[in-house]
């Protein structure tokens, strides 16, 4: 009944270990060095399951004695090797340089002392002696030769709780789930017989310590990917904001000397615009569309003060109800008046502003019937300053929306920029 009790705790063990195995091995969200960490990791236990399974098919057949020693040795040597592995994985994950570290140096000097009452138990008969039966039995110093192993525990947990600040809670509770089962098994083997039950104990709080890692990691990986597209943000509405403002104060310059009246009412109408909207500007993310649509207008109201009759703009909304990043339409309609509606040589310019929604998705569109341009020219027409949102507008809407900007243009018949913003990704409200 214990041989049946005993392959199946250790087939058991064995096939988690090769699941864990594969699973290091398939899983992409591991950084390279944690990777090879854990592929060893179960390695060592993979191997230590195959001696265990030699060791019962074995037991109780007239092996030679070295034979039988040897399978011993190996076995309780991989049994050992998790403990000064996870030591280094321990200053690994701190970033601490492991050739000057006293942890690791006391952790190494605990195992060689270990190896020796092993290796020399043969010798001495007071650690474990060895009878006709290929089995070794317990000497009356048994417990000793485990001591180091435990002190090592010991000093890993330690040095686990020294360095808890530097973990998340989750890379912390791993560490205690792959030291303190094994510790109270260890002290449990000093005083009985649970030996056997150490090939799953071991596998079982490397699978729990892999699993938490993993998902830390995936947490950092996804935390770490939204910080940097809120850098980003931050970086390209850093240049359109300026932009916007230059422009602005740039056309009511140009209507202070054209005509100052005019330039009054531009100035009165700026700084209620500022006043009421700068909170808005300052935002990263999506914004109500209605919002954008006001900033939109303000710019578009001052740029009719500045070429009156000149320029025509028209609204044709018809649904209000979703959002988008914050300043996407106003450099678009920017672009409009100032590369489309100002470019026609005869008459005015029109820019019309359209939102339309569908089963999947609500588009904005900017059209103007300006001189247009080819898209399929190598280079497009760019002066710096006039374009600088238009990039910015296209990352932001993937990145923040899932969206994308897609222009249209023919020469001589205008150009058509179309917004769009997929409904399954924080485009609705």
């Amino acid at each position: 009944m214990s041989d049946i009790f005993f392959f199946s705790i250790t087939s058991a063990a064995l096939v988690l270990s090769v699941m864990g195995l594969l699973f290091t091995a398939a899983m992409p969200a591991f950084d390279h060095w944690s990777k090879r960490f854990f592929q060893y990791y179960f390695l060592v236990f993979i191997l230590c399951c195959l001696i265990s399974f030699a060791d019962l098919l074995l037991f109780g057949y007239p092996i030679p004695r070295a034979a039988a020693y040897l399978l011993v040795v190996l076995e309780c040597l991989l049994l050992s090797l998790p403990q000064p592995m996870l030591t280094v994985y321990l200053l690994h994950c701190c970033g601490e340089a492991m050739r000057r570290s006293k942890l690791l140096r006391t952790v190494l000097g605990l195992w060689a002392v270990y190896v020796v009452l092993l290796v020399s138990a043969e010798l001495t008969g007071v650690l474990t002696y060895h009878v006709s039966d290929n089995y070794y039995y317990r000497g009356p110093l048994y417990p000793l030769m485990l001591l180091p192993i435990v002190a090592i525990l010991l000093l890993n947990l330690a040095g686990v709780m020294r360095r808890r600040a530097q973990f998340s809670q989750k890379a912390f509770l791993s560490f205690l789930i792959a030291i303190l089962p094994i510790t109270a098994a260890m002290l449990a083997q000093m005083f009985a017989d649970v030996f056997p039950l150490l090939d799953i104990g071991y596998v079982s709080s490397a699978l729990a310590m892999y699993g938490l890692i993993l998902s830390d990691q995936i947490e950092q990986s996804l935390s770490q990917q939204r910080e940097n597209a809120r850098l980003q943000t931050e970086i390209m509405l850093s240049q359109i904001q300026p932009h916007f403002l230059y422009n602005t104060l740039g056309a009511i310059q140009e209507l202070c000397d054209s005509d100052p009246k005019t330039a009054g009412a531009a100035t009165a109408k700026f700084s209620r615009y500022l006043q009421g909207n700068m909170m808005s500007l300052a935002e990263s993310g999506a914004i109500a569309f209605e919002k954008e649509l006001k900033h939109t207008q303000a710019y578009l109201e001052l740029e009719q003060l500045r070429f009156m009759e000149k320029l025509i703009v028209r609204y044709e909304i018809t649904c209000t109800d979703f959002e988008l990043p914050t300043l996407t339409l106003q450099p678009i309609a920017e672009n409009a008046v100032r590369h489309g509606a100002r470019g026609k040589k005869k008459g005015a310019g029109t820019v019309i502003l359209a939102t339309r929604e569908y089963p999947d998705r609500w588009e904005i569109t900017v059209t103007d019937d300006g001189p247009g341009f080819d898209p399929e020219a190598p280079t497009l027409r760019n002066d710096g300053r006039a374009h600088i949102g238009i990039q910015n507008v296209r990352e932001r809407l993937r990145s923040i929306s899932g969206g994308d900007l897609r222009i249209e243009s023919e020469i001589g018949k205008g150009t058509k920029a179309t917004i769009i913003l997929p409904k399954k990704r924080g485009g609705g409200k």
